[in-house]
């Protein structure tokens, strides 16, 4: 996430012209596995680790975790490491983000590391976190610096959350007023968890997070149908249904279950092996596929469904202005990613977006558009998704990025009204004959007009005058805090 001063950059020049920034690593989104081996190892003698979670194991050469259990690094290339339990002496891998080097900043429950700000304030305001609820993680503007962050309440606003900056002393030592000074940052979270001193409240309790994904490993990605078990058919669309099911009969996973002949099985093996390179922790983990007919699809599993089937739902339909448009700033986010990596996606609707228990917003299905598209164009009746469809795509198949920031201006509409249909009371030759005509979607009931200015540059009819992704996401992110100062004051005493 940039800096404001970095996204005031971009908002001057919102349609991209200026160099794009350099795509960085694949950040957030853990890389696909190299199961390791002793002689690729460099591991610096004894490096015992404890276990943050419980992890069941999958196959013989994997160690089962117990939380607090203590191990001994054998080998750590890669996600997965080879390592031996101190208390039974048995040997196997590990998946490395379950684990923490013992007495390091990784084993306070506090810490989160490399969050970003934003999610920081996505995770202490989700459910099961109250005010006064705290995490600590890495300054994303100073380097070697930290921010405490920590949910807060008032009447105007409701719960929020407010970030403190930890300064460093030359001699050791960290500080959030410099008359109190703190040896260590868990004697610092000690002192304000007795008492408030300044911060808007004292601390009670770290930050409610759920165990992260296990890594997957590269040499399982053709894997057998037999070694899936389709539990709960959670959906059904025109090239096929998806399911809840297991692998291995213990990770939970999706499945996608394509129907005979709706693709190639080479070209889609192709376009896998493409789409498993996108790494991100706003796209849908691509796990592993089926190649022989019928061809699956297998992913991790989104608990909440399509954000296009939630927004529906009892408790989806509750959501408030600021989530949806949170919401939409992470589908933004996703898509600046997929942006940098020059990808596109091609078929970008909130019946696309898939919504985790933590209500995490994700991309899927990105890249099988193009795979399906000739099934679009010959199956008499097929639902090709005119109404999110920029009209260079639909009058000349040109799909670039520009066209899905197009779509991107349809799925906004789509989660300010709850799932409404686009173009409502329009059919499809009715809609592009009135895209022609220069007429664009009016702004909904409940849409602020600050947010349908956003919705209406997507729509320029020209491709290369709609904005990026990546000034997509600053402007939702920052929606709500553009007059927001990034830290607290410093608590006076």
């Amino acid at each position: 996430m940039l800096c404001p001063w970095c996204r005031a950059a971009f908002r001057r020049d919102e349609m991209g012209n200026k160099p794009m920034l350099a795509a960085p690593g694949l950040a957030q989104g853990r890389q696909f596995i190299n199961i390791p081996h002793l002689n690729q190892a460099s591991v610096q003698d004894n490096l015992i680790v404890i276990a943050l979670y419980d992890f069941p194991a999958s196959s013989d050469r994997d160690l089962q975790l117990v939380k607090g259990e203590k191990l001994q690094v054998l080998s750590n290339d890669g996600d997965w490491w080879l390592a031996k339990s101190l208390s039974s002496g048995r040997k196997g891998y590990i998946p490395s983000n379950f684990v923490a080097q013992v007495d390091s900043l990784e084993e306070e429950k506090w810490y989160f590391k490399t969050l970003s700000r934003k999610d920081a304030e996505r995770l202490l305001l989700s459910s099961g976190n109250k005010v006064g609820s705290f995490l600590v993680r890495e300054s994303e503007t100073s380097k070697g610096a930290y921010s405490l962050s920590v949910r807060d309440s008032n009447s105007a606003h409701g719960d929020i959350i407010k970030h403190y900056r930890i300064r460093s002393l030359d001699g050791g030592g960290y500080y959030i007023s410099p008359r109190m000074t703190f040896s260590s940052l868990p004697e610092l979270i000690h002192h304000y968890s007795q008492k408030g001193d300044g911060l808007c409240q004292r601390l009670t309790a770290p930050c409610i997070s759920l165990a992260p994904q296990r890594p997957w490993a590269q040499d399982e990605w053709e894997i057998p149908r037999e070694s899936l078990k389709l539990v709960k058919k959670l959906g059904s669309g025109q090239f096929g249904e998806v399911w809840m099911g297991y692998y291995k009969n213990n990770i939970k996973v999706a499945v996608k279950t394509m129907k005979e002949g709706s693709m190639d099985p080479d070209a889609f093996l192709a376009e896998a092996n493409l789409m498993k390179r996108l790494q991100h922790n706003k796209l849908v983990r691509l796990y592993a596929v089926v190649t022989k007919q019928p061809i699956y699809i297998v992913t991790e599993y989104m608990a909440n469904g399509c954000l296009l089937d939630y927004l529906k739902t009892e408790e989806g339909s509750q959501l408030n202005l600021p989530k949806l448009i949170d919401m939409s700033a992470q589908v933004a986010e996703g898509m600046a990613y997929i942006e940098r990596m020059n990808s596109i996606h091609r078929d970008l609707r909130a019946a696309n977006i898939l919504v985790s228990e933590t209500l995490c917003c994700k991309i899927a299905d990105f890249g099988l558009a193009r795979i399906i598209e000739n099934e679009y164009l010959a199956q008499e009746g097929a639902k090709f998704p005119i109404k999110w469809t920029a009209p260079e795509a639909i009058n000349f198949g040109v799909f670039t990025i520009k066209s899905d920031v197009w779509s991107f201006g349809i799925l906004l509409t789509e989660i300010i009204t709850y799932g409404r249909i686009p173009y409502p009371g329009m059919t499809n030759p009715e809609v592009i004959r009135n895209l022609e005509r220069g007429y664009r979607m009016p702004c909904p009931d409940m849409c602020p007009g600050e947010l349908y200015n956003i919705i209406l540059k997507c729509w320029r009819n020209k491709p290369e005058e709609r904005p990026t992704f990546e000034y997509l996401q600053s402007v939702l992110e920052d929606f709500y805090t553009a007059t927001e100062k990034q830290y607290e004051p410093e608590p006076q005493q």
